[in-house]
C-alpha cells in the first residue's frame, strides 16, 4: 500500500465511488476492458473504487467470473502464459486497491441512488435486492437507465441500508439528483429525499467550490428546512477512461475524487465514517495543491446557527463559559460545531490553543460537570495554517431542555447564543422523549404527503426572521407575540426591554414605524419594505398578503429564501440564482 499522510494512526485514502463499466448501456468508449478500468484506477492513484453500473451488477460479476475462470485453469494446470499474466495482474490490482460492488439505481421519477457494498457481498444477493426494488428481470443485466416503475426514493434508501450498503444520492445537485433545482415537487418531498436517516451522503458536483451557493453549504445544517447536516462527497461518474475532449463535463475515471480518513483500509471502516458525524474525515482531493483545510473552510463560511468560533477559552473574562453556553445552545437547537483558537474572520491569522492536550481535558471536564443532562459532545484537535485548534462537535440533544448548572437554558438563533425565554423552554420540554411518548403521533407518509405542486401564485413564507403576530397593552407596557419563522414557535409576552437582538429590532419597528401597506410596491402578493446590512449579511423586511391578511416578516436573511418555493422572493430582491 502506498505511503499515506498520517494523523493519530489515521490515514487518508483516495476513493471514487461512482464508476461505470461497459456493463452500463450508456458507456461511452468501445473496446474498453475491465482490466483497463482497474489499471486506469491504479494510474490515478486510487485506493478505493466502486463499480456502479445502471441498475445492474453485471460488470462486477464479469470481473469476478473472469478471475474465477482463470483460477480454474491455473488449478487444472491448463493456463497459458498470457492467461497467467492476466490472472497475476488481477490479483495484484485487487491487492493494491479495494474494489467494491455496487449499482446506480433509478428510482421513481428518475432519481439516481448509489448503493455501495462490502467486497465479500454475493452478487446474487445484490441482484435479488434490485429485483426487490422492481428492476424487471429482463433488464437486470442490460445496464439501462430507464427501467419503468421502480421503487420510490425512500424505499430504496431503506432497502439498501438494510442490506448493509452505503446509501448515496447520486449527483444530487445535477440531472436526476434528489436536490436538483427546478423540480415541481413540494418542499416536504425534497426535504425527505435529502434528510432521510437511511441516507448516508450526497454526491455533489461542486464540492471543491467555495461560496454561499454551493450544495455542501446548503446542506451544512444551518437551513431551517434542512437541519440535518449531510455529508457531501464527490466522484467522477465516469462513463469512460479519460475525459471526453469534445465535452469536458464527461469526466474520466478518477478525475473527481474524495479523500477519506480511515484507521485501516476496510469496508467496515468506510461504513463507520459514512455513518458518523465527523465531517472532517472526508474532503475533496485537490491533487498536488495544499490539502483541504476544514477549519479554514468553516471560517470562510462564518458563524451560523450550527457553527461558532472562539479565540480563547480562558476562564478570565467568561470566555470558557461562552464556549459551554454554545454547547448548550447547540444541544437545544440543531446541534453544531464550535472551534476554539480561531476567530470567525477567515483573514485573521489563527492564534491556536497553547497546552492543547490540557485544554482538551479541561473542556471535556467542564462540559461533563456543567451540562444537564449529559451531552455526548466530541472534543478533538485539528490543524489549521500551522497551529492546533480545538473542535467540539455537539449533536442535536435527544433529551431537551439542556441546561448549564441545572437552570441556565440556552438556545441558538442564527449566529447568536441566548438564554431561552419561557415559551422556548416550553417548546423544548414538548420535544422531550417523555412528552413525545405521551402524545399519540399520527403516522406520516413523507413520500406522498407533498407530491403535488403548490397552488398557482402561492409563495411560501420565508424561513428565517420573525413576525410579530399580536400586540397588547397592559399597565402602559406593550406585550408582543413573536413567531420565529425558522421553526414556527410562538413566544408570547415579549417586551421591548426583554427582547433579544432580532426580536428587539422587530418590536422597535412595530412600535415606532407603522407600515402603510397601501403604499408598498407590491409584486403580486409580496413586497420589499426595507433592506439593510447587519454584520456581513443583508437582511430584509418583507410583506406578504395571505388569505386577506398582510404579514410582515422582519430580518429575513438569504438563508430563509433558498428553497425552490421561494423563487419569487429571490426574484423580487434581485438575488442571483443558485447553481
Amino acid at each position: 500500500m502506498k505511503s499515506k499522510e498520517k494523523k493519530n494512526s489515521l490515514q487518508w485514502y483516495r476513493m471514487d465511488l461512482h464508476i461505470h463499466t461497459p456493463a452500463s448501456k450508456d458507456y461511452q468508449q468501445a473496446d474498453v476492458t475491465y482490466m483497463d478500468i482497474l489499471q486506469q484506477a491504479e494510474r490515478r492513484n486510487l485506493d478505493i473504487i466502486a463499480f456502479t453500473d445502471h441498475n445492474t451488477v453485471q460488470g462486477y460479476h464479469e470481473v469476478l467470473e473472469e478471475i474465477h475462470q482463470l483460477e480454474l485453469l491455473e488449478s487444472l494446470e491448463r493456463i497459458n502464459v498470457d492467461e497467467q499474466r492476466r490472472l497475476n495482474e488481477y490479483h495484484r490490482l485487487f491487492q493494491t486497491m479495494m474494489i467494491l460492488p455496487g449499482f446506480e439505481f433509478t428510482a421513481t421519477f428518475g432519481f439516481h441512488i448509489l448503493g455501495i457494498f462490502a467486497p465479500q457481498t454475493d452478487v446474487r444477493y445484490l441482484e435479488h435486492l434490485l429485483l426487490d426494488l422492481n428492476i424487471p428481470p429482463e433488464a437486470l443485466d442490460s445496464g439501462e437507465t430507464n427501467v419503468g416503475a421502480s421503487a420510490d426514493v425512500l424505499t430504496a434508501y431503506a432497502a439498501i441500508r438494510q442490506a448493509g450498503g452505503i446509501v448515496i444520492a447520486a449527483h444530487a445537485n445535477s440531472n436526476h439528483g434528489v436536490a436538483m433545482r427546478g423540480l415541481s415537487f413540494g418542499g416536504q418531498t425534497r426535504i425527505a429525499y435529502t434528510q432521510d436517516l437511511n441516507l448516508h451522503a450526497l454526491e455533489v458536483t461542486d464540492l471543491d467550490r467555495r461560496g454561499r451557493h454551493t450544495t455542501a453549504r446548503f446542506f451544512d445544517g444551518s437551513k431551517p428546512e434542512y437541519p440535518r447536516r449531510m455529508r457531501c462527497i464527490q466522484a467522477s461518474d465516469a462513463h469512460r477512461l479519460d475525459r471526453d475532449p469534445r465535452n469536458a463535463k464527461n469526466l474520466g475515471l478518477g478525475e473527481r475524487v474524495t479523500e477519506i480518513q480511515l484507521p485501516e483500509l476496510s469496508f467496515e471502516a468506510i461504513y463507520e465514517v459514512f455513518s458518523g458525524n465527523d465531517f472532517a474525515r472526508t474532503r475533496p482531493y485537490r491533487g498536488s495543491t495544499a490539502p483541504y483545510d476544514h477549519v479554514l473552510a468553516a471560517r470562510q463560511e462564518g458563524p451560523s446557527i450550527v457553527q461558532s468560533f472562539h479565540e480563547s477559552m480562558a476562564q478570565r473574562g467568561g470566555r470558557l463559559y461562552s464556549v459551554i453556553a454554545d454547547v448548550c445552545g447547540f444541544a437545544n437547537t440543531n446541534g453544531g460545531t464550535l472551534y476554539v483558537g480561531v476567530s470567525a474572520d477567515a483573514k485573521a491569522k489563527p492564534v491556536g490553543v497553547s497546552n492543547i492536550n490540557r485544554a482538551v481535558e479541561q473542556l471535556k471536564s467542564e462540559i461533563q460537570s456543567k451540562m444537564t443532562p449529559p451531552i455526548d459532545a466530541q472534543v478533538d484537535v485539528l490543524k489549521t495554517q500551522g497551529v492546533s485548534v480545538i473542535r467540539v462537535q455537539v449533536p442535536p440533544g435527544s433529551e431537551p431542555p439542556y441546561a448549564i448548572d441545572d437552570y441556565k437554558i440556552y438556545v441558538r438563533d442564527e449566529t447568536e447564543t441566548s438564554l431561552a425565554v419561557r415559551d422556548e423552554i416550553v417548546q423544548l420540554v414538548l420535544r422531550s422523549p417523555q412528552v413525545q411518548e405521551a402524545v399519540a403521533a399520527q403516522p406520516e407518509d413523507a413520500e406522498t404527503e407533498d407530491m403535488g405542486v403548490s397552488p398557482v401564485g402561492y409563495v411560501e413564507p420565508p424561513r428565517t426572521g420573525v413576525e410579530v403576530i399580536a400586540t397588547e397593552k397592559r399597565n402602559k407596557i406593550l406585550y408582543h407575540h413573536v413567531r420565529d419563522l425558522r421553526n414556527g414557535n410562538i413566544v408570547r409576552n415579549v417586551t421591548r426591554g426583554s427582547a433579544r437582538k432580532l426580536w428587539h429590532y422587530a418590536i422597535t419597528q412595530v412600535e415606532d414605524h407603522t407600515v402603510d401597506v397601501d403604499k408598498l410596491g407590491w409584486h403580486g402578493d409580496i413586497s420589499l419594505i426595507r433592506e439593510y446590512k447587519h454584520g456581513s449579511k443583508m437582511h430584509y423586511d418583507l410583506a406578504q398578503r395571505l388569505n386577506g391578511t398582510v404579514h410582515i416578516y422582519y430580518g429575513v436573511t438569504e438563508n430563509g429564501i433558498q428553497d425552490g418555493a421561494h423563487a419569487a422572493w429571490r426574484e423580487l430582491l434581485g438575488l442571483e440564482e443558485e447553481e
